[in-house]
């Protein structure tokens, strides 16, 4: 293991300024943008956003113990703080991420996909972690600051990497492969996510094969095995890419075998000649445990090391868990949502027994652009076409009820949860599986709260 340390040198070298005036007795504790938090010795980048100017925090920054600040602009003379002035404080910080990542001595695996990354993140994670060193992901830094600080904060030792890569608008993803340097490249699936900025569903394809242009030489790739255009479009980039999931599409070695639902809808499969016991339920968790376990195996984890440690992953908030509070049991799935990922949430409120009241809780899906309005309605149509007694439409989902005149008694509508939740709560009895799913924006979450208090106290995730 090699100890990295942010010389004035190694600064300099990242971001492509002059080496022969660098300072031999300089050295950075570490690399923040964030003011608040910052620790002594450290070197600050000042990004700027819509709403914020890090700039305007340099002195705070350096109250907090920088001394070395990177910036984009112009400010007041500062003694013993060490400016280095770059175009963007964005790009720059995308470039010290880079100069870390390739002093890193381990593999690093870049996941995307407009579903189910998150998810295949901590399936992975914990698969790996079981012989390996891991470091990945936190919540949602999955952007051209997020990406960047979970790769500076790398430990020396790690001996595995697993960075999650989003987008919104077209170049992120080659932006953020460029900076990850991926010895492993994934994407999951491709479905309408993130219309106002890429447009078309062609659009999100091409977005996320982005990261397997990107790889570099030698870099390997595993995708799912939806939809058909995914996979025929990486085996034309890479024709070697691994492909898995549940049809014939997958590799015949990287499909589940023997899987089968509990009542709880949780899967058991066999994966090479071990049981796996998939922690969230649904046929779509099983695509992403198939992901995990592939990418895991390329890595040379032991399969039944792989299976163990998936069984026992911890899963980011809000991401399908199974939650009881009283007589209810709430499938919470509030993080995201795009056409693909709800319908994957009504086939699971679909596998709960019929005895049990279903009812579907659908929160807008937000950034579709142009197309919101159609793929509210087409969503809903699927929604009203399965076996669900109750649904309550929220936001964008309310217009489409009006617009296909969906009966008033079966789907009640409103623009907001909050008022909406009262008539939802005069038509339970009590012991109905009540599915949660919306675009994190729309905190769908906060019903949790309504539902314990008239039906008791939240019990938590079921048992496994």
């Amino acid at each position: 293991m090699t100890q990295f340390w942010w010389t004035d040198l190694e600064v300099r070298r990242a971001l492509e300024m002059r080496t022969d005036l660098a300072r031999v007795d300089l050295g950075y504790s570490e690399v923040s943008t964030d003011s608040r938090s910052i620790r002594p010795g450290a070197l600050y980048v000042a990004l700027s956003g819509d709403r914020f100017d890090g700039h305007d925090f340099v002195a705070d920054a350096v109250a907090g113990g920088a001394t070395g600040v990177v910036v984009s602009r112009a400010l007041p003379a500062a003694r013993d703080v060490v400016v280095y002035p770059v175009e963007d404080t964005l790009t720059a910080l995308g470039a010290l991420a880079r100069h870390r990542r390739r002093a890193l001595e381990c593999p690093v695996v870049a996941i995307t996909g407009s579903s189910g990354k998150t998810t295949t993140k901590d399936f992975l994670t914990a698969a790996l972690s079981t012989v390996r060193k891991t470091h990945a992901t936190r919540g949602n830094r999955n952007n051209r600051v997020g990406v960047p600080l979970t790769l500076l904060e790398t430990p020396d030792d790690s001996e595995a990497v697993v960075v999650e890569l989003g987008t919104s608008e077209p170049g992120e993803i080659e932006a953020l492969t460029a900076i990850a340097i991926p010895d492993v490249g994934v994407i999951t699936t491709v479905g309408e996510s993130h219309l106002e900025g890429l447009g078309s569903l062609d659009g999100v394809l091409q977005e996320k094969l982005d990261l397997f242009r990107g790889l570099p030489k030698g870099a390997r790739a595993v995708v799912g095995d939806q939809p058909s255009e995914l996979v025929a479009s990486a085996r034309e980039i890479l024709p070697q890419v691994r492909v898995t999931g549940w049809g014939e599409r997958a590799d015949e070695r990287a499909r589940p075998v023997e899987a089968k639902p509990d009542r709880s809808g949780r899967y058991r499969f066999r994966w090479h000649g071990h049981e796996v016991a998939v922690p969230l339920p649904g046929r779509h968790a099983v695509s992403n445990a198939l992901v995990a376990l592939t990418v895991a195996d390329l890595l040379g984890v032991p399969a039944a090391k792989a299976a163990q440690g998936l069984e026992s992953a911890e899963i980011s908030g809000m991401r399908g868990q199974t939650h009881t509070v009283g007589g209810l049991t709430l499938l919470v799935d509030c993080y995201n949502a795009n056409p693909q990922s709800v319908r994957a949430a009504l086939d699971l409120l679909d596998s709960y027994a019929a005895t049990a009241g279903r009812v579907a809780v659908l929160g807008t899906m937000l950034e579709l652009g142009e197309r919101s309005d159609a793929l509210h309605d087409r969503v809903l149509r699927d929604a009203l076409s399965r076996n669900v007694d109750l649904i309550l439409a929220v936001g964008g989902f309310s217009g489409a009820a009006d617009r296909l005149s969906a009966d008033p008694d079966r789907v009640l509508r409103d623009a907001d949860w909050r008022t909406g939740y009262p008539r939802l709560q005069s038509r339970l009895r009590g012991d109905e599986v009540i599915l949660l799913k919306a675009s994190r924006g729309v905190a769908l979450e906060g019903m949790i709260d309504l539902l314990e208090a008239d039906y008791g106290p939240e019990e938590g995730e079921e048992a496994r």
